[in-house]
Formats: C-alpha cells, sequence, structure tokens
C-alpha cells in the first residue's frame, strides 16, 4: 500500500487523520511465492477419510456421473436443513451469482436498471451485476455485521432500482425487520448471498429463507464442502423453473410439464426436447460433488456451532481499546475472525501483521473479498454509482480476517489473542 493521508469519521462524528505507510509485512503475493506452511491456514479442507470413502464407493458403483439422482437427493436434503421449498445443485456460488441476477431479470422485466450491493463483498456479486447489462450502486456497511444499513439502502434507491444482493458478509447476519418492510414497500428484488455464512439466522429462520432467491457456496473452506459447488435456493414456484432452465443451457424440457407444454404450444416451430427458454448456462454439478454434500450435510450443524464458538471466544478476548469488537453476534455462523485495528493506527496493523507472519497464521487483508470492490480495475470501463463508503474504506485499510476452523482449540484462540493485545 502506497504512503497516503486520510481522514475517518467515526460514527459518533468524530474525526481520525492518520498517515497510512506500509510496513514490514509480506504481501499475499509474497506469501505465494514464498509456500508458506501455515500453523493457522486461512482456509482448510474438511474432507474426511469417510467421505473419501464415500466417493469412491459410488465410483465403483455407478456409471452416471453428470447431474442425476445423488443430486437430487442432495438439493432435497438441503432444501429441508435450510427451510426452503426449493434448491437447484451448481458448480460454484459465483455462478449462482450470475444465476440469481439473470432470473430478477427474467422476473422483473427488465433489460436495464440498478443493483444495490455493498462494495465490500465477493467480486462475482459485482462482475454479475455488470456483466449481465445492469448498474451496481454501491452503498456503505455497519462494522458490527459487515452489513448495509437501511438507511444507506434508502438512499440509493430510486425508480431505477430492481433490487437488492444482501451478502451476509464472513458470517453475519444482514436481514432486519425493516429491510424486509422497505423491500416488500418497494417491491424490490431480494437476493441472499448466503455464499459464506450457512446456518446464519434471523428470528429465528436461517438466511436463504427470506429473499426471493438466495445464492450458497460450498468451495473447499467453507462451512462445508463439495470441493467445488454451490445451490440456488427458493420459496418460488416460477423461480424455481428459471433456475433450472439456467442451470442447463436454457432448456425448457429443465422445467415442469407445464413449463414444457407452455413452451410447446407457443413455440410449435422449434423441436420440443431441443427449446431453449431463457439464456442459460451449464453450471450443472455432479454426482460425485453431491456425494460429497450428502457426507458433509451430516455435520454442518456441528461445524457451525464449533464456529460460533470460536467466534464468541475470539471476540471476548480481544483488547477493545485496539481492536473493533462491538459486532452484533446474534445469529451469527462466523466463516471467518474479523479484525479491524482500532483509531487508524497504521503502526498496529504493521505490528500484527508482522506477528501473525511470525506465527504462521495466514491471513486476508481488506477484511473480505479483496476489500472495496469499487477500487478494482474490472470496473474502470463500466457505469457505477457510489455512495459514501468511508467505513468499507476504513475496513479496506484497517481491516484483515483469519480463518475459522472447528478444529481451533481454546488455547490456540487464547493464545493468539493475548500476543495481539500485548502488541
Amino acid at each position: 500500500m502506497d504512503n497516503k493521508t486520510y481522514i475517518y469519521e467515526s460514527p459518533d462524528g468524530g474525526k481520525t487523520v492518520y498517515r497510512r505507510e506500509r510496513g514490514n509485512y509480506s504481501t499475499d503475493r509474497e506469501l505465494v511465492e514464498e509456500e508458506k506452511e501455515f500453523s493457522w491456514p486461512l482456509m482448510k479442507d474438511c474432507i474426511t477419510e469417510q467421505d473419501k470413502e464415500a466417493m469412491i464407493d459410488f465410483l465403483k458403483n455407478n456409471s452416471r456421473l453428470t447431474n442425476g439422482p445423488k443430486v437430487k437427493q442432495f438439493e432435497k436434503e438441503w432444501s429441508e436443513w435450510l427451510g426452503v421449498k426449493h434448491s437447484v445443485m451448481i458448480n460454484s456460488g459465483a455462478m449462482g451469482n450470475y444465476m440469481t441476477i439473470s432470473i430478477m431479470k427474467e422476473k422483473k422485466k427488465r433489460r436495464h436498471g440498478e443493483v444495490i450491493v455493498p462494495s465490500m463483498c465477493w467480486v462475482s456479486d459485482v462482475s454479475s451485476i455488470v456483466n449481465l447489462g445492469l448498474k451496481p450502486v454501491f452503498v456503505d456497511i455497519d462494522f458490527s455485521n459487515l452489513a448495509m444499513s437501511l438507511e444507506n439502502i434508502k438512499k440509493a434507491t430510486n425508480d431505477q432500482t430492481l433490487g437488492i444482493v444482501l451478502v451476509h458478509l464472513l458470517g453475519f447476519n444482514a436481514l432486519t425487520d425493516e429491510l424486509l418492510d422497505f423491500v416488500k414497500e418497494r417491491n424490490l428484488y431480494l437476493i441472499e448471498d448466503v455464499c459464506e455464512s450457512h446456518g446464519v439466522q434471523h428470528n429465528g429462520l436461517k438466511g436463504g429463507t427470506f429473499g426471493d432467491i438466495s445464492v450458497f457456496s460450498f468451495y473447499f473452506g467453507h462451512h462445508m464442502t463439495t470441493i467445488e459447488g454451490g445451490m440456488v435456493c427458493t420459496n418460488d414456484d416460477e423461480t424455481y423453473e428459471l433456475a433450472k432452465m439456467f442451470r442447463s443451457h436454457g432448456f425448457v424440457r429443465e422445467g415442469s410439464d407445464k413449463t414444457i407444454n407452455h413452451f410447446k404450444e407457443k413455440y410449435p416451430e422449434v423441436h420440443p426436447l431441443f427449446t431453449f427458454g431463457v439464456p442459460g448456462y451449464n453450471v450443472r454439478s455432479t454426482e460425485l460433488n453431491a456425494v460429497l454434500g450428502l457426507e458433509q450435510i451430516q455435520r454442518l450443524d456441528y461445524n457451525i456451532e464449533k464456529r460460533q464458538e470460536n467466534f464468541r471466544l475470539w471476540v471476548s478476548l480481544l483488547d477493545e481499546e485496539k481492536y473493533y469488537t462491538d459486532y452484533l453476534e446474534k445469529g451469527s455462523s462466523n466463516f471467518a475472525l474479523p479484525l479491524i485495528v482500532n483509531n487508524g493506527d497504521a503502526g498496529l496493523l504493521d505490528r500484527v501483521c508482522v506477528l501473525l507472519n511470525n506465527e504462521r497464521v495466514e491471513y486476508r487483508l481488506g477484511m473480505a473479498g479483496g476489500g472495496n470492490q469499487a477500487l478494482q480495475p474490472y470496473l474502470r470501463e463500466y457505469p457505477v454509482t457510489t455512495h459514501d463508503l468511508k467505513n468499507i474504506q476504513y475496513a479496506h485499510d484497517f481491516g484483515l480476517y483469519l480463518g475459522n476452523h472447528p478444529e481451533l482449540t481454546i488455547e490456540q484462540i487464547s493464545d493468539l489473542c493475548r500476543e495481539l493485545n500485548s502488541l
């Protein structure tokens, strides 16, 4: 990071002027080039020997490996676990972002418009918007849950707004009753990105059940894994039909008999088995991924509980004078352990990074997704609306996160917090 002077305005109106200078800690690129073996990695592959045996057994006894019965079984079990009517398994959470935006356009019958999204998110939350011809509108977050506030969303909403991509970041609940009321009142399409927040809750129900549609990721370091994979979920029958078609080239034959007959009658000149109703993708998953998912889901609740315990311990032990600790813990399902340095203390951040490198603890600067997406080069040629992003920029400059694994011990977390507090 280049030397730069910033002015940060705190939520209570106070101002802190600070100069951020590049410290002596390694960059992410340097860490990769050194091929370090971390004692506390950012992500851990949670595939067990039992999982491997289940996949091997399936390979030995089944000839069909593409999307089939096991995918359907996993979709059913996932829907039951989550509490939704429909789930569609896909090859990644990132492509789930593209599918949800595509489905929103079909549902809204609009080819142009704006989508509200936090600029601290994963890249595909934004790239899906711009690549599909819509305009991202970036708004700021609250530190307490790393989510967009209703106040910021209201300021960004206008007659061009089609919907909101609500990101449950790092396992925090981004939902409020007031937000849900506002979305309904303004007839906005609500997409829940729950890719790294499996099991997050609001009012006793799981995140991913409140929006018009939701997306989950089963990347190897998330709460559960299918190696690569994801799920798009909804309670709406029409959305479910669209999701199945978008998953598989736009094939109408992926839909229900009602959908098939509708297109057959409306477009008799097209072969019924090769009727493409929407401009779809090929983002199907495989039977083998589903076999792994069926094994992993059996341990999902336990893994979520352990991550929650780790997060609560982490926050309780950190020095609140040095680090932000006032997070909303209720309903959280923390994928990672966040660390935001208070008061724009660049020297403390440098010392934190040196400590983590010395202790071989892997981390990511910028808090999440590389920090502020509004700064990324891929957006330079696209129209973007940016509202005040002071909290996101602060987290970009003074935030990082560590991996949160079910295997972490009380001693590991306690020891690291003690060292961090001593800096």
